[in-house]
């Protein structure tokens, strides 16, 4: 496994990343909103998920609006379950932990087999969206906790099945959307987007104001410094 994630800068890279430095327009409109992009099975994005929430509340009531845009930060997976990866991993969350106080479970460590796909994770929060609207950040968070905490596939379907039922989802109509091709296809979709966006790491933060897109954070962050970026740039925009 390449060593993506980095301690310093709380930032996770994808493997697929390619070098585009120009932040696209695809799919931008003319409200002023955060876009988050992440990835559930990406641990600095467990690590900043409080801090994102409250500043998703903090400008609730501000007219900015909140939406999230699919990282895919390891889509397919196929690293070598190994104690090499797992050692890794063993210290990366530690870091997280220790900047974030983020919990962690380390009960995967366990496993003689483990694909670090992070594809199905993502495809589910696409899934879920309209069937879960306002509270799709807490979907997503769900998901990490049930991986990072409690150390569970989000691999496998019935992963989902006790989230769905937290937040009164019909798990039969969360299943059909999530092994549909349209979901599948929207997921790639959003793959694409953010790297055409010229995203290189994930949690990645940024403004969209007057058409046009603003970094706001890349990396770990708390809320008071998202908050503070994000004051700014409206400010000399």
């Amino acid at each position: 496994m390449n060593p993506y994630c980095d301690p310093e800068t709380g930032i996770c890279t994808p493997s697929t990343f390619e070098d585009l430095q120009s932040i696209g327009q695809d799919k931008l409109t003319d409200k002023t909103e955060i876009i988050y992009i992440g990835d559930p099975m990406c641990s600095w994005c467990w690590g900043i998920s409080p801090d994102l929430i409250k500043l998703r509340d903090y400008y609730r009531d501000k007219e900015v609006g909140y939406r999230i845009v699919v990282g895919g930060l390891r889509p397919g997976g196929g690293d070598a379950w190994d104690d090499k990866m797992k050692d890794f991993l063993k210290e990366h969350w530690g870091h997280v932990t220790e900047m974030s106080g983020q919990p962690f479970g380390y009960r995967l460590m366990d496993r003689d087999d483990f694909n670090y796909d992070t594809e199905p994770a993502c495809r589910a929060v696409v899934a879920a969206r309209p069937l879960v609207q306002e509270k799709e950040m807490e979907f997503f968070e769900e998901i990490q906790r049930k991986f990072y905490v409690e150390s569970e596939d989000p691999g496998q379907l019935e992963f989902y099945q006790s989230i769905c039922e937290k937040f009164d989802v019909d798990f039969k109509k969360f299943s059909d959307r999530f092994e549909s091709e349209e979901i599948r296809y929207e997921t790639n979709a959003e793959f694409s987007l953010n790297r055409q966006w010229g995203v290189q790491g994930y949690p990645t933060m940024v403004l969209l104001h007057k058409d046009q897109l603003f970094m706001i954070a890349h990396g770990y962050a708390t809320f008071e410094q998202m908050k503070a970026q994000v004051e700014k740039t409206m400010e000399e925009a």
